[in-house]
């Protein structure tokens, strides 16, 4: 492919034919790190996004001397750490696009295009960069005008091995220990001094006893120590606070499993597998909240997500599973599928729970050991009315629970039951 050659000048040359309205084709150095506003108008750019760019671009700077250079170490470091960041995230900045995402285009297309099946999609392969070279090369998002036989060639369909899937919350909690050592580390590697009374030294054998004065003296004192302490009365221990007895445990629940109304504002073909649509989900998230976007078209916090997925880590904040009925038996993935359908005037984000079973708190994060969904979904399933409902006969931990409904349905906060079209006696997954 053309971009092979010189991943410089193929960046200008990229930028100048994709935003001639952007870039002029005088300049010899564009100011890359103030160029996103210009190329993508409508997107708002914050600081702390201003701030990844920068850091994106040093990093492809980076990774630009060291293939030069020939320091494969350092360049395949460069090349994990991006790899692992792009494994949550669509872009760079999770949905955004930028220039960064073009400039690591312009330098890494080369490299994939050249790796083979095992290096692009193995056990110890570089999935997420080279799904998103392939994203980057077709996305409307992005619009560069590529020709054809210039692109590198990917089958999305062709992985050779499925990477497990980034569990968000550990992958947070390792960047924060990875914080904490750093700030607790000494730059020097020596020992904090301590400044106090240390250890008498022993005395030397042969060295001459104390004089009796000294010992006199120091009769005396432990005398008058144990006087004192005599005449002061024992403190008298301050009775153990009684321990407060253990929270009783709540039976196992599907009310563990947080659902709520998603809206579907948008969902579009993706650009690089016929069976993939990316979603854009508003669930009534608050501003700010982790893994959300702003809605350029509604202003509203939503999450990009995807409707199916047979590729993963293609998005970024994946907005949850979505409620879906299917014929039971046979493939599970085969059709028809429906959404489950909540009252049209429910608000998003509002919880909605099964009759019955609609006691204690979901679960922020379902932990994959505990398998809490692989438990209570065998139960989730849809009635010959066409509402969803949960049968506890089909789940043994439920149907040990004494007070509990066979059958309860699905409802909203003010007890309005979530329907389906058509599909009866379906499994909802």
């Amino acid at each position: 492919m053309a971009t092979a050659a010189a991943p410089e000048s193929s960046l200008l040359s990229l930028l100048y034919r994709s935003y001639p309205s952007a870039v002029s084709p005088d300049a010899t150095e564009p100011d890359y790190l103030h160029a996103s506003p210009k190329i993508f108008p409508t997107v708002n750019f914050g600081e702390a996004e201003e701030a990844d760019i920068k850091q994106w671009l040093a990093s492809t700077a980076g990774l630009k001397n060291a293939l030069a250079a020939g320091d494969s170490t350092i360049a395949n470091n460069i090349l994990v750490q991006l790899n692992t960041h792009l494994a949550t995230r669509t872009t760079l900045l999770g949905s955004k696009p930028s220039v960064a995402d073009i400039a690591v285009y312009a330098l890494v297309a080369p490299l994939v295009e050249k790796w083979s099946p095992e290096e692009r999609t193995g056990e110890k392969g570089f999935h997420h960069i080279v799904r998103h070279i392939d994203f980057v090369q077709n996305a409307k998002l992005f619009s560069l005008q590529i020709p054809e036989e210039e692109k590198v060639q990917i089958d999305v369909n062709d992985v050779k091995y499925v990477p497990k899937p980034v569990d968000l919350k550990e992958e947070k909690e390792r960047k924060k220990r990875e914080k904490a050592n750093a700030q607790n580390a000494d730059p020097k590697g020596e020992k904090p001094l301590v400044v106090g009374q240390g250890k008498p030294e022993k005395a030397a054998q042969g060295d001459a006893p104390a004089p009796a004065s000294d010992a006199a003296a120091a009769a005396a004192a432990a005398a008058a120590a144990g006087h004192k302490t005599s005449k002061k009365e024992k403190k008298e221990k301050a009775p153990k606070a009684p321990k407060a007895p253990a929270a009783p445990v709540t039976p196992p629940s599907p009310s563990l499993i947080d659902l709520r109304v998603g809206h579907i504002l948008r969902a579009i073909n993706h650009p690089n597998a016929d069976s993939l649509y990316v979603s854009t989900v508003d669930v009534g998230d608050a501003p700010g909240t982790e893994n959300t976007t702003v809605d350029e078209e509604t202003g509203k916090t939503v999450r990009n997500s995807l409707l199916r997925s047979e590729w993963p880590g293609s998005s970024r904040g994946d907005a949850g599973s979505r409620l879906s009925p299917r014929p039971r038996g046979g493939d599970a993935h085969a059709g028809p599928v429906e959404l489950v359908n909540p009252p049209a005037d429910a608000p998003a984000g509002e919880r909605i729970t099964f009759q019955g079973w609609s006691e204690g708190e979901p679960e922020k994060v379902l932990n994959p050991k505990k398998k809490i969904w692989e438990t209570f979904q065998p139960g989730f399933t849809t009635t010959d009315d066409l509402e969803v409902a949960f049968d506890s006969s089909a789940v043994p931990v439920a149907k040990e629970q004494e007070g509990k409904p066979a059958l309860g349905k699905l409802v909203t906060a003010s007890g309005v039951i979530c329907t389906v079209k058509t599909l009866k006696n379906a499994a909802v997954r």
